[in-house]
């Protein structure tokens, strides 16, 4: 009898065993909570590198942006537009942008569009207004930019009175420069400025 009175107390004392199950499952809950916490940190880490690759990518693309200093002058043989020629410098905080004309690579192109006409890659001259020589168009320099019309003959067309033409100014990086313009009502000055 004594012998069973024992083994009923051992059985109704289980007060040991109860703090190390608690203590099992509350170190299970911390590994569980760090296990989470490290997919979390992990997940933001990975998130706000993309963000910073997306934010440093944008700012590439606008860096080299182009900007008009003044207006677009024409010159013009009393029927029509012959040259025209406009000043660019570097937006603020802008990346150098090569204007080489000659450049195989890396070379700023100049499109042309009207109503009839495009034409993927005009011809340009570029003239140092303030700066270095060395055709790459750097802070706070200032080059002229010269585009010979004559060649629109070829293509059976012509810069006439009343007549609206796009030039697009595209650098080997950065954004478009887009000059947007309408001759006057009479082209019979020798100088125009299209402003």
């Amino acid at each position: 009898m004594k012998r069973m009175q024992r083994f009923v107390r051992r059985l109704g004392a289980d007060h040991g065993i109860t703090g190390l199950e608690t203590a099992i499952v509350l170190i299970a809950f911390v590994v569980v909570a760090a296990v989470f916490a490290f997919v979390v940190l992990s997940t933001g880490l990975f998130s706000s590198e993309r963000s910073k690759e997306t934010v440093y990518a944008g700012l590439s693309k606008t860096r080299g942006t182009m900007e008009l200093t003044g207006g677009v002058l024409a010159t013009s043989n009393q029927t029509q537009l012959t040259d025209l020629t406009f000043d660019v410098t570097l937006a603020a905080g802008g990346d150098s942008v090569n204007l080489d004309p000659d450049s195989a690579s890396n070379k700023t192109n100049i499109r042309y569009s009207d109503g009839a006409v495009k034409i993927s890659s005009m011809e340009y001259s570029t003239d140092v207004i303030t700066g270095n020589t060395d055709n790459l168009l750097e802070p706070g320099e200032m080059f002229e930019i010269g585009i010979d019309l004559t060649v629109l003959v070829n293509e059976t067309a012509d810069i006439a009175e009343n007549e609206t033409f796009t030039l697009e100014i595209q650098p080997p990086s950065g954004s478009f420069m887009i000059l947007q313009r309408t001759t006057p009502a009479s082209v019979g000055s020798t100088i125009i400025n299209l402003n």
